[in-house]
């Protein structure tokens, strides 16, 4: 029998390094207490901010959704609603990256992008949960506390990003 022989390129070897990181993170913060359920510094979206800044929108959706795939298989809630919710909102922020990234580059960087992709991922969560878990107003209650969050997180993990895009590294 003949082994199988997998053709792999640089840029397919830059995805796995990054999406492993990503996956480090997600695991690692999973185990840091939340200050309030559902929210998350989300630090593994550095790593998909690297990529977007470094590699473009293709390896930044690769490395998002290979890090939630991993994370539902090892958290053991791959097709939860939990799942659902956290693909949701990685493809919402996906889709913000890939619009802001047609936005002039002269004023909308990494701390801009990270901060529409926080929102998006909180919108994309939001109605998902009220579409699907809980269809009721009194949900708009949450939303001025996790646009804060949002705002918040998205600030910090952009500035990383961009202090990690200056330095160049990977």
């Amino acid at each position: 029998m003949t082994p199988l022989i997998i053709n792999t390129t640089v840029n397919d070897h830059q995805v796995a390094k990054l999406a492993a990181l990503a996956i480090a993170l997600h695991l690692a913060e999973a185990v840091l207490p939340s200050p309030l359920p559902g929210v998350k510094p989300g630090i593994a979206n550095i790593v998909t901010l690297y990529a977007l800044h470094r590699y473009g929108i293709g390896t930044a959706a690769w490395v998002s959704l290979l890090r939630v795939f991993a994370a539902g298989l090892l958290f053991g809630n791959f097709l939860s609603p939990t799942f659902i919710l956290s693909l949701s909102g990685a493809l919402a922020s996906l889709a913000m990256l890939w619009l802001s990234t047609r936005l002039p580059a002269k004023y909308f960087g990494a701390v801009s992008h990270s901060v529409l992709a926080a929102f998006a991922h909180i919108a994309g969560q939001l109605l998902v949960v009220w579409l699907w878990l809980i269809p009721h107003s009194g949900l708009l209650y949450l939303v001025p506390l996790f646009a804060a969050a949002a705002l918040l997180f998205g600030t910090l993990n952009g500035l990383v990003t961009a202090t990690l895009l200056k330095k160049d590294i990977a």
